[in-house]
């Protein structure tokens, strides 16, 4: 090369990282609806088909019977009870977490995850252990006129246990990457405790709190390992809608067990379905600016 001689070099336009050929984005998207298909589709149309198969008299019937309305109250019963406690207990989990540095802060947090790791039926022989009626406690209990094992409080107890770290969980991150600076300024303006958390941290964390609500409802109404070992099997008294199900398959009243099922896949579908509109709404929010309400805080 002599001097003042150039080179050229072509340079070759990179390739977006998400081009991929169109063949391999139709054949991941069709291989994503096929098991959509197979796993979720085909078994909520079975559910519904073998409901209404000997007809809609039959149906009504099945979930009109006293035993399936005492399956619906109490499995609506101990999610009303369970839900509004664990999001309690979210609330003042995440903003502890969040917001101070104590002794004990890591095995606060690994303990919340605890029932994730056991299993749901140890978890209920572990509530039989403690207050059956053949332990000190549960006896004493017992005689004082408050059964826990085999009765409501029971399948109360086991569900609040299995669900409490779904509200704190999804509760935790969002109070983390909220921050304290509107809480700090609140108070600075003379805003109290109560004042401070009710209009400045719950609005902020509000979506959260939904959101763990709606998982926590959902896990609360479909719960079987726990709330089977705990409640003993009573007819028309400590069946859930879950172990009333399986009572029915058990007892070949298959048309019973499928409606009673169908009443659960539509919980289940109206829970996802408001869990999707909190995640649109999640995704699409804009955050407002907070020193309007924060200056109201102190009115």
């Amino acid at each position: 090369m002599t001097q003042g001689s150039s080179t050229r070099i072509a340079i070759r336009p990179r390739r977006p990282a998400t081009a991929d050929p169109a063949l391999v984005r139709v054949l991941v998207a069709a291989g994503a609806m096929l098991f959509v298909a197979l796993f979720l589709l085909v078994p909520l149309v079975a559910v519904f088909s073998e409901a209404l198969r000997k007809g809609v008299a039959v149906y009504l019937a099945s979930i009109s019977d006293p035993e399936a309305r005492s399956a619906i109250r109490l499995t609506l019963l101990t999610a009303a009870i369970a839900v509004p406690l664990n999001v309690a207990f979210g609330l003042a989990a995440s903003w502890a977490i969040a917001n101070f540095e104590f002794r004990g802060k890591n095995a606060l947090t690994t303990l919340i995850d605890l029932p994730i790791a056991v299993s749901p039926v140890i978890s209920g022989l572990v509530f039989v252990l403690l207050l059956g009626t053949r332990t000190p406690l549960g006896g004493w209990l017992a005689d004082h006129g408050l059964r826990i094992i085999f009765a409501e409080p029971g399948i109360i107890l086991a569900t609040i246990f299995v669900t409490f770290p779904l509200a704190a969980r999804e509760l935790i991150p969002v109070m983390q990457a909220a921050g304290s600076s509107e809480e700090e300024a609140a108070v600075m303006l003379g805003a109290n405790g109560w004042q401070t958390f009710f209009r400045v941290t719950l609005p902020k964390v509000k979506l959260g709190v939904l959101y763990g609500m709606v998982l926590c409802n959902a896990r609360a109404m479909g719960e079987f390992g726990a709330v089977s070992v705990v409640s003993g099997h009573i007819r028309g008294s400590t069946n859930t809608m879950p172990l009333y199900v399986e009572i029915l398959y058990n007892d070949y009243r298959f048309a019973a067990a499928f409606a009673i099922a169908s009443l659960l896949t539509m919980l289940a579908l109206a829970t996802l379905a408001l869990k999707s509109w909190l995640e649109r709404r999640g995704a699409t929010r804009i955050p407002e600016a907070q020193l309007g309400e924060t200056e109201r805080v102190a009115a």
